[in-house]
């Protein structure tokens, strides 16, 4: 069934929104990859808050028409044959967590040996810095997620108050430490 001109507009504005609200994209090659393991990376997808969509190329170049991005040649490469797009609006670090570990648990399927890789990851965008496929596993996948920072955060805003209280309390267990030595020296122990 082809899409009308006005449902292509549609999608184009809807792609272009969410170029426009992500924190991180992600491009990928599902090529050779089967329904089975496309629905479980969907659902893992929107587990982690991801936005994940099958577009095709011309949308996308329609979509980002008078951006910068449309302009990013090492970007534009990217959009030819099979293209999914994975978009990360809270948690940059998301879409592509969720693309590494899937293809670490199907690595026998995905990589398989003599045979062409699949689920490729093209590129990645990060902050308008078009990232290519190896960059996006190694540095866009390892980021600390949201709740990692949170985690941090929370540690070091707790650490000056942890501390206080070890000092307060410091003189007391002294105190403590030096009576109950005493009372064993008494007792002959």
């Amino acid at each position: 069934m082809s899409l009308t001109r006005q449902d292509k507009v549609a999608q184009a504005a809807s792609v272009r929104k969410s170029f426009e609200t992500a924190s991180a994209t992600v491009l990928v090659d599902f090529r050779g990859v089967n329904v089975e393991m496309i629905t479980n990376l969907r659902a893992r997808f929107r587990e982690a808050g991801v936005e994940y969509k099958v577009v095709k190329n011309n949308v996308v170049r329609k979509a980002l028409e008078g951006t910068e991005l449309a302009q990013n040649e090492k970007f534009v490469a990217n959009l030819v044959g099979p293209t999914a797009i994975a978009w990360s609006f809270e948690d940059p670090s998301s879409a592509a967590k969720v693309i590494k570990s899937f293809r670490k648990e199907f690595a026998e399927v995905l990589q398989p040996k003599d045979q062409p890789e699949k689920l490729i990851v093209k590129c990645g965008l990060l902050e308008g810095q078009v990232l290519d496929g190896k960059r996006v596993e190694a540095e866009l996948a390892t980021l600390p997620g949201k709740d990692e920072i949170r985690a941090s955060l929370l540690a070091q805003l707790m650490a000056p108050m942890q501390n206080l209280v070890a000092q307060l309390n410091a003189p007391g267990q002294n105190l403590a430490l030096v009576l109950d030595a005493h009372r064993r020296n008494q007792a002959g122990e």
